[in-house]
């Protein structure tokens, strides 16, 4: 089984062990026995109608370390997640050979960063952080694989919208004439093309148009990039073509 995440495994105690087969041991005491019991139905459910082995154990002083493996007999078709705080991360993944082959380690990477932080772990608690997580990877089991985590984080949005207006900056200042008689400089355009689009494009757009099918945050990130072009031209031809004009007439 190979591993995308490593989880702190180094020990071995199978008398921590339940004596009953589960795909949950909450050592840690993060669920409810009601969140438990449905979190055991779910996964148990998954993996009668996919075959996908889902697995979570949650640890803090305790834990059962490498006995798990021969617990659950892991394999490349299977995921074990592991909480615990005591990394500064809550999420530490150990993913089977099978499923890189749909979710690569970037994905992996991701999931962690984004439902393991501190910050939304404090929101919505180290329950909330578990739970969603494995929703993301059922989801992308369901779609045959994700090569990024689905869904859009405000933060992250907030990131796109703010390389969208950046990229119109530049368009903006790259436009303004200088020379009269013309209305746009192409030619500036264009050789800062590179640039405006990796910042529109790449960081503005992709992020969102793969994650999520939801337009408002794409409407958002155009007008944002509309409107740092019209108020880039405005402004150097305002200050810079002004200053130009009156170099000039000295």
């Amino acid at each position: 089984m190979g591993s995308g995440v490593a989880p702190a495994l180094a020990s071995d105690n199978p008398e921590l062990l339940p004596d009953h087969p589960t795909p949950v041991i909450d050592l840690a005491r993060a669920f409810t026995d009601s969140q438990r019991t449905e979190l055991e139905q779910e996964l148990s459910d998954v993996e009668a109608n996919s075959g996908w082995k889902l697995r979570v154990l949650t640890q803090y002083e305790r834990t059962p370390g490498l006995a798990v493996k021969d617990f659950w007999q892991l394999d490349e078709r299977s995921l074990l997640l592991v909480a615990d705080p005591r990394g500064g991360n809550l999420l530490n993944f150990n993913v089977g050979d099978a499923l890189f082959a749909l979710m690569p380690r970037t994905y992996w990477v991701e999931l962690q960063t984004r439902f393991g932080n501190q910050y939304y772990v404090r929101d919505h608690g180290e329950d909330g952080a578990i739970v969603d997580a494995l929703a993301a990877v059922e989801l992308c089991l369901d779609r045959g694989g994700c090569q990024v985590v689905p869904g859009l984080p405000q933060e992250q949005w907030v990131l796109t919208l703010i390389t969208s207006i950046l990229g119109g900056l530049i368009v903006g200042f790259a436009a303004y004439p200088r020379k009269p008689g013309r209305t746009v400089e192409w030619t500036w355009v264009l050789l800062l093309s590179p640039l405006w689009i990796i910042l529109f494009g790449v960081f503005g757009v992709a992020p969102i148009v793969t994650r999520t099918s939801d337009l408002l945050p794409l409407a958002r990130n155009a007008l944002g990039f509309s409107g740092g072009i019209l108020s880039a031209y405005l402004l150097a031809q305002k200050i810079v073509g002004r200053s130009r004009m009156s170099g000039d007439e000295t």
